[in-house]
């Protein structure tokens, strides 16, 4: 029996990154794999441990059929290996941090896959993002109206996403997680 695509989505500074680093183990222990995404930004960059390349190295991996997935955000390129393919057909759940943006695309090409949305309160939100000190506030703040527009969207287009909120304990996120993949 095939695997299940698990696709975690979420804005900027909701903790998945956090969220996978913790529930790594125990994803492992039922057989999912996390993915690592190819990020066209430099390994210096803080952040998720994802795989760095060029542009012109994204591209070329692109035209070598290299991605099950692949798309454009916040100026950046993400792709997906294709191994996750082969994964899933050996029976492997395969979570991966995907994008909202891209959450249609995806769902023709995996029908089966079951979306989380990771939410943060607004104000715990906010304050990660001044925590972290790559934006403005007046960045932050447009861009806390966009995550609010952009989930009520989301939620209307498909109704099926499975909300997590990450507000809270990590531990309590994690649990959530796995109570998700056992149904």
């Amino acid at each position: 029996m095939p695997g299940r695509l698990i696709y975690l989505i979420g804005p900027s500074g909701s903790g998945k990154d956090s969220l996978l680093d913790a529930a790594r183990d125990s994803l492992a222990a039922r057989g999912c794999k996390v993915v690592r995404r190819v990020i066209t930004r430099s390994a210096e960059a803080v952040g998720e441990a994802a795989e760095a390349v060029s542009v012109e190295q994204f591209q070329h991996l692109k035209a070598q059929g290299a991605f099950a997935l692949d798309w454009q955000a916040n100026g950046l390129h993400y792709g997906i290996p294709i191994e996750i393919d082969q994964w899933l057909a050996a029976g492997n759940d395969v979570l991966v941090n995907g994008s909202r943006g891209h959450l249609h695309a995806t769902r023709q090409r995996y029908p089966d896959l079951l979306a989380i949305l990771l939410t943060v309160d607004p104000d715990i939100l906010r304050q990660r993002l001044l925590a972290r000190g790559r934006e403005p506030l007046a960045e932050i703040e447009a861009r806390l109206q966009r995550n609010a527009r952009f989930a009520s969207e989301l939620l209307a287009e498909a109704p099926d996403v499975r909300l997590l909120d990450n507000s809270g304990a990590l531990h309590d996120s994690v649990a959530r997680l796995i109570g998700y993949l056992a149904h």
